[in-house]
């Protein structure tokens, strides 16, 4: 009997917040053992209008916390009568991944911008919750933690943090067999979201860093 092969998100995600807001970014490549099946998905799920996940792990269990948490956010801000919070978000995503941790296998960073708080970023590994100035994931993620430690400033704009995010990720897709294909960019402000592919020769290479 040949074995069974899961969908995973072997990837690369990132978050880094700025001052007004959130950068998100993954790479789009999916997995099935070595084989890819597909080379441009979207990692990066809304939850709200000013909300993502970005997901890493099995691809059916990180989509099915991302659709849960959408789901009760919308509710959620029905009842309220008012957009919901990101730490909401990433309560219920601690709530879900700490409940099923025996038998889910999914890491997703929550972030976004309300109204409170600003601009957040969430990490959720393993049913905690941390809030981070930055926060990576994934398998790509190992060959990164270098250039993001040391790359990192407090206090970088908005454009600097979108350059952070593309260039950490195409390192991490540079070295990571697992990650590819193209590069999604979510930056949320209290404006809306604003979202980008980079792709082909727009991608930058590591010795043009």
């Amino acid at each position: 009997m040949s074995p069974v092969l899961f969908l995973s998100f072997q990837t690369t995600i990132i978050a880094v917040e700025f001052d007004g807001g959130v950068v998100i970014g993954s790479d789009s490549r999916v997995s099935a053992g070595e084989a890819v099946v597909n080379r441009v998905f979207n990692k990066l799920a809304p939850v709200h209008d000013k909300i993502y996940c970005a997901l890493s792990g099995s691809a059916a269990d990180a989509q099915a916390v991302a659709d849960m948490v959408h789901y009760y956010m919308e509710v959620h801000s029905v009842e309220m009568g008012a957009p919901p919070l990101v730490l909401a978000a990433a309560n219920l995503v601690k709530g879900i991944s700490y409940k099923y941790k025996e038998e889910m296998v999914a890491h997703l960073i929550v972030a976004g911008w309300d109204q409170k708080n600003g601009g957040q970023v969430y990490g959720t590994l393993g049913g905690m919750i941390t809030r981070q100035p930055f926060a990576i994931g994934g398998s790509g993620s190992t060959y990164i933690y270098g250039y993001v430690d040391s790359v990192f400033k407090p206090g970088m704009s908005k454009e600097q943090c979108e350059k952070f995010a593309v260039h950490a990720v195409s390192l991490a897709m540079g070295r990571d067999g697992s990650s590819g294909g193209v590069i999604y960019l979510v930056t949320v402000t209290k404006d809306g979201t604003k979202e980008n592919i980079i792709s082909g020769n727009s991608i930058p290479h590591f010795y043009n860093l």
